[in-house]
This record gives structure tokens, sequence and C-alpha cells, in this order.
């Protein structure tokens, strides 16, 4: 959370008081390592109650969308659970150190196998690091619910401890990452934003450090999967966020653009790759095999007259067109094509926060990160950060992060409650049966006319 946090305010606002991170990191290393070696019983009730009552608003929330109206039966068992989860955390109305421990296992053993399933089907660089944390997550299993080397009773304070300490030792090494970045080199050129290796051509800025602020908006444009296919049978989740298979059993991943003076983002396979979906896994594993030519479209009037309308377009007027440009000037030197690491979408994002970083910087930035951290539009475009770095970037998944930060950036006078109704609401979205589809159009993964 913190790193979409730091890269809206920005490296300038952070770079001169990196100590501070550096100082809050050690601390909170040191309170885990401290909870982890002597978990008195007072810590231990504290952590325990800390954590059933993060349920217990969860829960609370998930009810309020309800008498919203967002009263959808996903949303009442997902409501249901989380109060269950609370109840048994807080031994209420009985105790039952046994339940919780399994719900712990359970949830790194569901964990695992999630993040080892997605990075050996899509085999992106990082992929064998994934597996290995996905196994570590079973030995954490094993250990926790057979009560050894740890109690039942001290799960939850080694869980929270373990959390601390890895939230200390990723703020000292940004600190120090913070402290040896050049002035002219975005925040995007940093280690912990390079997983992916989606911000090799991290903006860096030679000349005059301000900028005007542009006269004219920034555009995410997304066409999305069921807006731009025939499809006949629903698929709720897959169809907004993954792909849609019109009647002819045709994948249709959808297409995202981005538009800004003198710049037009927008990522294309060079050649035809229609498939079938029986061919479609094997293409989206992001291996060197799949990497084709790629081109780039001149504007969104030829992806219109070639195509159709996009379906959802995010407007912003906060936004640096300088680093905008560096980006797209770095990112169009090549122009391979990858359905899962190098896809219309995955340009789109890193463009976007290129575009952001600093979008929110301030005088005082200790202010900033603390009410950014309180702010549910981060929860979710944070949300949405994780799933793409797990899998991809998706049209999908980039409407909604673009709109996620267009709450951030463009409306900053929004009340928290509005905040979170809206994030409840993008959240009730994704579980949420999708309304009938659009007018049909031809597929994205087809060729455009010229």
């Amino acid at each position: 959370m913190g790193q979409l946090a730091f890269l809206l305010i920005g490296s300038d606002s952070l770079r001169r008081r990196w100590y501070v991170i550096a100082a809050l990191g050690a601390l909170l290393a040191a309170a885990g390592a401290a909870n982890f070696i002597d978990a008195a019983d007072g810590v231990t009730l504290f952590a325990t109650q800390a954590f059933g009552i993060i349920f217990v608003i969860q829960g609370a929330i998930a009810f309020s969308s309800m008498a919203g109206g967002m009263n959808s039966p996903l949303t009442l068992l997902r409501a249901c659970l989380l109060l269950l989860f609370a109840a048994l955390i807080l031994d209420f109305p009985v105790r039952n150190e046994l339940a919780v421990t399994t719900l712990f296992a359970i949830a790194f053993v569901v964990d695992g196998v999630l993040r080892i399933l997605t990075a050996n089907a899509l085999r992106y660089d990082a992929w064998k690091s994934v597996v290995a944390f996905g196994v570590l997550e079973f030995i954490l299993a094993g250990l926790i619910i057979t009560d050894w080397p740890i109690p039942r009773e001290k799960n939850i304070p080694f869980c929270v401890s373990l959390s601390l300490m890895l939230s200390g030792w990723v703020l000292l090494r940004l600190s120090f990452s913070l402290k040896a970045l050049e002035p002219e080199v975005a925040i995007l050129a940093l280690p912990m934003f390079g997983k992916r290796k989606w911000y090799d051509n991290a903006p860096v800025l030679v000349g005059e450090d301000t900028e005007p602020k542009p006269e004219t908006p920034m555009v995410v444009r997304v066409w999305t999967p069921v807006g731009s296919a025939d499809v006949s049978t629903r698929r709720p989740v897959l169809d907004r966020y993954i792909a849609a298979v019109d009647k002819n059993g045709v994948i249709s991943t959808g297409h995202a653009a981005l538009q800004a003076p003198s710049v037009y983002i927008s990522h294309y396979p060079a050649v035809e790759i229609d498939r079938d979906s029986g061919d479609f896994m094997a293409m989206f594993r992001a291996t060197k095999e799949n990497d084709m030519p790629g081109r780039f479209q001149p504007s969104y009037e030829v992806e219109v007259a070639g195509w159709c309308e996009a379906d959802a377009s995010v407007e912003f007027h906060n936004y640096s067109l300088r680093r905008l440009r560096a980006f797209w000037a770095g990112y169009r030197q090549d122009n391979t094509y990858n359905l899962t690491n190098r896809n219309c979408s995955v340009a789109v994002a890193s463009a976007l926060d290129a575009a952001l970083e600093g979008s929110l910087a301030t005088r005082y930035p200790w202010v900033r990160l603390l009410r950014l951290l309180c702010n549910p539009d981060l929860w979710v475009a944070v949300l949405l950060r994780q799933r793409a770095e797990t899998m991809t970037w998706t049209p999908g998944y980039a409407l909604d992060y673009a709109r996620a930060l267009h709450r951030i950036v463009e409306q900053p006078h929004l009340s928290w409650a509005a905040r979170m109704r809206g994030a409840v609401h993008m959240f009730d979205r994704i579980l949420r049966k999708p309304a009938a589809p659009p007018a049909a159009h031809p597929s994205p993964l087809t060729e455009p006319k010229q």
C-alpha cells in the first residue's frame, strides 16, 4: 500500500527525509521482533483483539453496502464469513483456539496454492521465487496446524510479528534506495517497482524542474472484453477482468489506450492473433516464445475508424505531461508484444503511473501519507496493482485502476464516507453478475482495419 502512496507523493518530497522512513522501518522491525521473541499475555491479547476488530469492521462495511442496495448473495455470504472469522478470533461467544488455528492454516494454504498455480501458468521472470514463497506458506501452515513450535494461542501474535518485521524491512530498503536515487530519476526506477520489469522505461527528466499544468486532459480509453465481442454466455468476473468468449469460441481480451497532447499510447500485435479457447492458455505464458512483433496505433481516431469507439474512458487533469512523454519515448523503442508481459494494458497502466508520480506532492509528505493510507480508494487501487503483478494488467483492471486513481488525484475533497461507499461498490461490482452486454463489436485481438 505504501508503494503506491509513495509514488503519488513523489520522490522529491521524500528523498530529503529518507531518514524518517528508515527510522519508521527500524521501529516496525524492532516491534515485530520484540513481539516474536516475547509475546507476553498483554501483547498477545492486544494483537488478537486488534486483528478481530479489523474483521468486525470489514463485516459491518459489507452489511452496510447491502443496506445501500448492493444485496447480492455473494455480498451477504462475504459479510457473514467476515463476522464469523471475527467471532472466532475474538473468542466470542466461545473460546476456540483450534478454529482460529485452522483458519490461519487454511488461509496460508489457499494463498500458496493460488500463487503457485498462477506463477506456473504464466511463467514470468520471477515465477520461481513466487513458487518458493508459496511453498513457504505451506510450511507455515503446517507449523501452525501442528501446534509446534508455537502454541496455538500465540499464532496471531506470530503472524502479526512477521508482518511487522517484513514491513520494517521493506521501509528500510526503500529509505536507503531513496537516499541513493538521483534527483532526475523517477521513483519508478527503484527496485521495489521492478518485479515485472514494467518500469524499465521509468522517466529520467533533464532540465527545468517546474512544469505548467497541462491544458488538455489525459484520457484513459478502454474497450472492455464484453464491449468488443458478440458474447452470448456471460461469466462474471472473467468477462470483466480477463476475457470474453464470443459465439464462435474466439477469445476477446479487450483493449486499452491512453491519449494526451502529442502522445497516443496503444500497443497492438503486428499481426492477427485470434485464437480459439483451446489454444488461448498456451499463448498466455509470459515466455520468450510468445513474444511477437507489435505496432503502435497513431491516434484514437485511426482506431475508431478501423474498429469502434471505446466503451469507457477516464480523464485526468492533474498529471505530468513531461513525465508521460519521457516514459513513452523509452517504451516505444521496443515494439515487442506479449499478451501477458507487454500488452496494451501494461503500457497504459505503466504510463499512468509515470504521469501521476508526484501528483500529490506537498511540503508535508507525512501528513499526506497518513491521509492516503486511510483512503479507501487507495486500498482499491493497491488491490488491483497486486492482482496485476500476480497475473497481468488487463483492460478491466486498467479501467478500475484508472477510476480509483481518478478519485484520489482528481477528487481530493470527497469525504471518507463517500470514498468508502465507492470502494465497497467497486468490490461488490467485481463479485456481482454484470449487466446485459453492450452492443457487439469485432474482437480486439483481430487486427483493426486500416
